[in-house]
């Protein structure tokens, strides 16, 4: 897995930019010692299905579906690639959502401004304390979720902007990071705590000093022939986003369509995209994809599709 490598004067003003324009990350938990931080419905019954805007999609949304599997039928003439059980791809297709038209929530309760853009809403609850859970501190935490559920909690861990290894093991044994302007390191100061609330305080932290600058170290280029689950649309900087494949199905060409999710900010619920191409099919179809590539929120060029090192450890 690559590093960022940040000094000096430089490192800090690019970890103070990215708090005040990236969006992905937020201000540092208490328990955090600290000297100058720089934080970084359509309804389609059975019998009324018929063509809509969408490549040969009869019917882009069950509205009684409580999963991306079952909310989102694949397009006609299009299966679903199998995601092996315990795959994250499996975790991801089989992940609850809210009930179909619920709107998309920021962190504080309020509900965010743009709700056109949303197709479906995780059941996800946003970190609470503050505005961290952003747009990569979403895809971070879906992976991290995936791993501690699945029982790889050893796998977890992210890099801070400055290029330090945050691991999830250390914290969970009671580490904690003591930060000197753009330096840290850890010290042992907390107890051995494997809870779910421990987990989170852990997330809180990560999200405070990552962003897609870190992100993109922790990624590498890929080739949208062979999109997976987990594969991000990745702008990083300041401001920077990034958006996650979330589901994929394959024509008997070969051609494959995928829904995307994505966080954004102020900190919100993490949830399935539409697609700005036709609006009562949320699918993505590889045919259609060129850049600039337009999301709902942003727009990515060329070289911004990528996968992510976070499961390199494991046989997917």
């Amino acid at each position: 897995m690559k590093r960022m490598r940040c000094a000096g004067q430089l490192a800090l003003l690019l970890l103070t930019a990215c708090w005040l324009l990236c969006g992905c990350v937020g201000a540092p938990p208490p328990e955090i010692e600290k000297n100058d931080v720089p934080v970084t419905s359509e309804t389609c019954e059975d019998e009324q299905r018929g063509l809509i805007d969408g490549p040969d999609q009869a019917c882009a949304v069950n509205p009684e579906g409580m999963t991306l599997e079952s909310r989102f039928p694949a397009p006609d003439g299009y299966a679903r690639v199998e995601q092996a059980q315990g795959s994250f791809g499996a975790f991801l297709r089989e992940y609850p959502l809210l009930a179909d038209g619920e709107p998309v929530r920021l962190y504080d309760g309020q509900l965010k401004g743009n709700q056109s853009a949303a197709a479906a809403v995780f059941d996800l609850p946003v970190l609470s304390g503050g505005d961290v859970q952003q747009c990569a501190d979403s895809v971070m935490r879906m992976y991290a979720e995936y791993l501690w559920h699945g029982g790889h909690p050893d796998l977890i861990g992210f890099h801070f902007v400055n290029g330090f290894w945050f691991d999830y093991p250390t914290y969970r044994d009671g580490g904690r990071v003591k930060i000197d302007g753009n330096s840290a390191r850890w010290q042992k100061t907390g107890e051995y705590d494997d809870s779910y609330e421990a987990f989170e305080r852990y997330l809180y932290v990560a999200f405070s000093y990552s962003s897609t600058l870190s992100m993109e170290a922790e990624s590498r280029e890929a080739d949208l022939a062979d999109v997976r689950p987990g594969d991000v649309f990745l702008k990083s900087g300041s401001p920077g986003h990034v958006v996650m494949v979330a589901d994929v199905c394959e024509n008997e060409a070969g051609e494959r369509a995928f829904l995307l999710a994505q966080g954004y900010m102020p900190a919100q619920q993490f949830h399935v995209l539409n697609n700005p191409l036709h609006g009562e099919d949320p699918w993505y179809y590889e045919g259609e994809v060129t850049y600039p590539f337009a999301t709902p929120e942003y727009t990515f060029d060329g070289g911004s599709f990528r996968r992510m090192n976070y499961l390199d450890g494991l046989d997917q």
